[in-house]
């Protein structure tokens, strides 16, 4: 009876539903908080009014009033203190609201001073002024604290009576496992109503005492029909492109949706809380799983002493983490970061205690250093994932990126082969293909440095380089980026509406460097095919739907330009015309001319020369003569292709 009760005072098309994702629209937070100023002031009069002090009558206490008003909501609107999200506000949105009600006291007294200075009277009694600031700053705090409160006794009654209505899509045993779980349980937070099927055989019949649904594409039933809040996909059966339809269709309707990964860990206690959580971004860009030859890998992998550089990174950790894997003798990851560095090494003792493995904390582009590392250790491999990435940095830093992508490989490759390794194999980007920004342009010059090694008198080390695109979730990439800014209430900003990118999984990509790295004979550069281009408006988009929040309402998108460097699209990895087959399917060979050795070391040396003494431009144009289908786009160092 309550449930129903408090659907209906709650349910409609005003967003002001507490139980779900959704908040309190910015308009009405920023009435609300007028409000609030409007009460203090009549408060302060009440207080003021008992007392020996007097207003002063330069101008009715009406229009003083209005005044007072209209200052402290271009204060709110300065600070946005209406842009957080209430049930979730934080230390950061009581500071807004301090410094906003200070403001507008400051504003007020200055004002009032200035013109006592002019005219000789005042407008403002100060003491009210300051007391004004006080009770709207605390009744501010008092109704953001209040609706917290509010929110999570709601929620606590949520997983008791008002349980989130959930079906699950899937007749499959994993399916009417899960739902076995959620009817045993009561601490979860979900109501099962029903199991949904898109084979017509099953319609109308029950399962648990729970109806079967048949439905193709009309979401919009479960709805208006079952009042379904939220869908939990459990079948193992469907494929990713299956998964996405459901998920879009569900999105478009303000369907909630939920995932439950294992069935193995779900038969566990409160495995269901556990294990159903909501869908993300990286399950609707997710492909099908990749199929590699782990005995291929094994063989080469086996009781071998392993170099990782750029082992603390996104990258470089997972490599790692999936050499475990296959029993290496020993593994050095080599960083220079030191926090990232230490937080790896304690995962992978409590994670992963049978991995043999030692950290150093180093610098690649410190060749005596990783000259004792080398001397001291008869390393077998060598994975090398160091380098700086971050297109807008390196645009403003770009000797940095040289002495780091350029010398510190050079470093390495020849370390590799005075000490016999018998493979070096460099994870490479997407962004060295028709370079438009030093980032690429440093890693293209240093994927050339290494494969005109391979065929140098006395290279008993094989060259590998792999290429591929951005990968999900990664330190500094888009997606933690989103989710951030989404987190704080918005708005999210993406750098242009059309520009796209290419995404893999880092799981993923690091499959296919280790299938790479087994495959290659020397000199090969290998691409990955990343699958379809994905755009990122459409991303951001996705993102704030997933959030329970609707794009350009609850969270706004601003388009900022696109930065230094960037370009709208990345290169086509997987063009027929550019590469070759292997005989993994994933998995490419680019053909690209091979420079000589004698001749891309001298550009080379010359160009680290410049780095360590030149002005920035003379090292891009250094840069641009090693690689001349290097063409910057909005970038400061577009008048050199002009001088080329």
């Amino acid at each position: 009876m309550f449930a129903k009760l408090f659907n209906k005072l709650y349910k409609g098309d005003n967003h002001i539903s507490i139980l779900n994702n959704r908040y309190l629209p910015r308009w009405m937070v920023l009435l609300i908080d007028t409000g609030i100023v409007f009460i203090s002031i009549g408060i302060v009069y009440y207080i003021l009014s008992g007392t020996p002090l007097k207003f002063y009558n330069q101008y009715s206490l009406e229009t003083q009033g209005i005044s007072v008003l209209i200052v402290s909501v271009l204060s709110f609107y300065l600070f946005k203190t209406y842009s957080g999200i209430i049930r979730h506000s934080t230390i950061t949105d009581v500071f807004k609201l301090a410094i906003s009600a200070a403001t507008t006291a400051s504003v007020i007294i200055l004002f009032n001073y200035v013109y006592f200075y002019i005219t000789g009277n005042k407008v403002f009694l100060t003491v009210g002024v300051l007391l004004l600031m006080l009770f709207s700053f605390t009744i501010q705090l008092l109704f953001r604290i209040s609706v917290k409160e509010v929110y999570n006794s709601l929620m606590k009654i949520t997983t008791g009576n008002l349980k989130k209505r959930v079906m699950i899509f899937g007749v499959d045993a994993h399916s009417l496992n899960i739902g076995k779980t959620l009817l045993a349980e009561d601490t979860v937070e979900f109501k099962l109503i029903g199991f949904i099927t898109e084979k017509s055989k099953t319609k109308g019949g029950k399962i648990y005492g729970k109806p079967i649904i048949c439905l193709k594409n009309d979401f919009k039933k479960l709805k208006n029909e079952y009042n379904v809040e939220a869908i939990i996909i459990a079948d193992k059966t469907y494929s990713i492109k299956q998964k996405n339809k459901i998920i879009e269709l569900c999105l478009e309707n303000g369907i909630e949706i939920f995932r439950v990964p294992f069935i193995e860990q779900v038969n566990t206690k409160n495995g269901a809380n556990l294990q159903i959580k909501p869908i993300q971004i990286e399950d609707l860009l997710e492909r099908e799983p990749i199929e590699i030859n782990n005995k291929l890998i094994n063989v080469d992998l086996k009781n071998k002493i392993i170099l990782v550089t750029g082992g603390a990174g996104s990258i470089g950790s997972e490599i790692i983490i999936q050499l475990s894997n296959f029993n290496p003798k020993l593994v050095i990851i080599l960083d220079q970061a030191e926090s990232a560095l230490h937080e790896l090494e304690l995962l992978l003792k409590e994670k992963h205690p049978n991995l043999k493995f030692i950290t150093k904390l180093a610098d690649i582009s410190n060749n005596y250093r990783l000259e004792k590392i080398f001397s001291k250790y008869n390393i077998n491999y060598l994975y090398h994932t160091a380098a700086y990435k971050h297109v807008p940095m390196i645009e403003k830093n770009p000797r940095e990126a040289i002495l780091v992508n350029v010398m510190g490989t050079s470093n390495l490759a020849l370390l590799s082969i005075k000490y016999n390794i018998e493979k070096f194999v460099m994870v490479s980007t997407d962004k060295a293909v028709n370079p438009t920004n030093v980032m690429g342009a440093s890693k293209r010059a240093a994927e050339m440095y290494v494969q005109s090694l391979q065929n140098e008198p006395h290279c008993n080390t094989k060259f590998i380089t792999t290429r591929f695109g951005n990968v999900l979730g990664s330190n500094g990439s888009v997606i933690p980026h989103f989710r951030n800014q989404i987190a704080k209430g918005g708005p999210v900003t993406v750098t242009h509406k059309d520009i796209i990118r290419y995404f893999m999984t880092i799981p993923e990509a690091c499959q296919l460097v280790l299938q790479a790295g087994t495959m290659g004979h020397g000199g090969e550069i290998f691409v990955f095919d990343m699958g379809e281009q994905v755009k990122i408006l459409d991303l951001a988009e996705k993102m704030i739907r997933l959030s329970g929040l609707e794009p350009y309402e609850d969270i706004d998108i601003e388009i900022t330009g696109l930065r230094p460097g960037e370009k709208l699209y990345e290169e086509l990895l997987n063009d027929s015309s550019k590469s070759l087959p292997t005989h993994h399917k994933k998995i490419m060979i680019s053909k690209v001319p091979i420079v000589d050795f004698n001749e891309i070391k001298y550009k080379i040396d010359n160009l680290i020369i410049s780095a360590n003494q030149d002005e920035d431009k003379e090292v891009v144009f250094l840069l641009k003569q090693i690689v001349p289908e290097f063409k910057s786009e909005n970038s400061i160092y577009k008048e050199l292709d002009i001088v080329n």
